[in-house]
């Protein structure tokens, strides 16, 4: 991996960390994707329809890449489906997804978003290992 495979990954984490502090800051809400969704699917839109936008500002860069047919590293809309219905079920079991635990709660020093995190960084490593060394390709 070179430099210029790692910028778009840091510049992408720079960009979450930036709107989780600029959404706090401005609102004083914490930018937990899923439970911007569950509130939003509940019919909640938040004062301003704040939760609305911030979904749309999630959701444009990837509708700008598929306009200019960039295709995902990830493979087939089916193994996507697949893997967005999993993190759904794990976020409402751990109570929060990667973003209101790994980038607020933390900074918030909360011993369950710790946790969750932790939880989180080895069922990915976990799941690299196997997809990478178990299965065969």
């Amino acid at each position: 991996m070179t430099l210029n495979d790692i910028w778009p990954l840091v510049a992408g984490g720079a960009a979450i960390g930036g709107a989780a502090a600029l959404l706090l800051l401005f609102s004083g809400e914490i930018a937990g994707i899923s439970g911007i969704v569950a509130r939003l699917l509940q019919g909640d839109s938040g004062h301003g329809r704040w939760r609305l936008a911030f979904l749309a500002g999630l959701l444009l860069p990837a509708a700008f890449l598929a306009l200019n047919h960039a295709t995902p590293a990830t493979g087939s809309l089916p193994v996507m489906a697949l893997a967005g219905l999993l993190v759904g079920i794990g976020t409402r079991t751990s109570g929060g997804c990667t973003s209101g635990h790994g980038v607020c709660g933390i900074a918030n020093l909360s011993p369950r978003s710790l946790l969750a995190t932790l939880t989180f960084m080895a069922t990915a490593g976990l799941t690299v290992f196997i997809v990478r060394h178990v299965i065969p390709s």
